[in-house]
């Protein structure tokens, strides 16, 4: 039998889960827990600790859309979304990515392609921002976003801004319908 003193007394068995426990114990004294002794009552006591990583939730996306689009109006959506941070600061970086080659913000059907522009705004109900690099990282921005999904506290905490060109629709061919994916990566700093 091995026996180690924790506290003044904790008798355990090698290989035992006292044992283990004591061990642990022993290797952090500064927060090591203390145990009771034999009497009409014992107390003892742990120190609880807890942290949890950076982490980030982009939401309230809709989808974009300019069907039948004036080819002699540029195209512009603006959408207020909710992003959360969980860091000290509440700041965030967007990546953008397109669907085209080499992460490209374009729409295509086939072989027709049509580039379309991507901006961010740090708050709400913007017509212009940073205008964001395909698989680029943004600089940072703040979030007044209070809960992960903006479901108290603001109902929304940024700008994202789409738009086509004059030059771009009139370059489109008619009566055919182009798409794509964006997707935007958010990364609490």
């Amino acid at each position: 039998m091995v026996t180690r003193t924790l506290s003044g007394f904790a008798a355990c068995r090698a290989g035992g889960v006292g044992l283990a426990l004591a061990l642990a114990a022993a290797a952090a004294p500064s927060q090591a827990a203390t145990q009771g002794i034999f009497g009409a009552t014992s107390s003892g006591s742990v120190t609880i600790t807890a942290s949890v990583p950076a982490r980030a939730r982009i939401s309230g996306l809709t989808d974009v859309s300019f069907l039948s689009q004036d080819p002699a109006v540029a195209a512009t959506s603006t959408q207020n979304v909710c992003v959360w941070s969980n860091t000290a600061t509440r700041t965030y970086t967007i990546t953008a990515s397109g669907s085209g080659t080499a992460n490209a913000f374009t729409i295509a059907n086939g072989a027709l392609t049509t580039p379309y522009s991507v901006q961010w705004s740090g708050t709400t109900s913007q017509t212009t921002g940073t205008a964001l690099v395909a698989g680029t990282a943004s600089s940072s921005f703040a979030s007044a976003a209070t809960q992960q999904a903006c479901t108290s506290g603001p109902t929304a905490s940024a700008s994202l801004i789409v738009g086509i060109s004059t030059a771009d629709l009139q370059a489109m061919q008619a009566l055919t319908t182009y798409s794509g994916t964006l997707t935007l990566l958010v990364t609490p700093q």
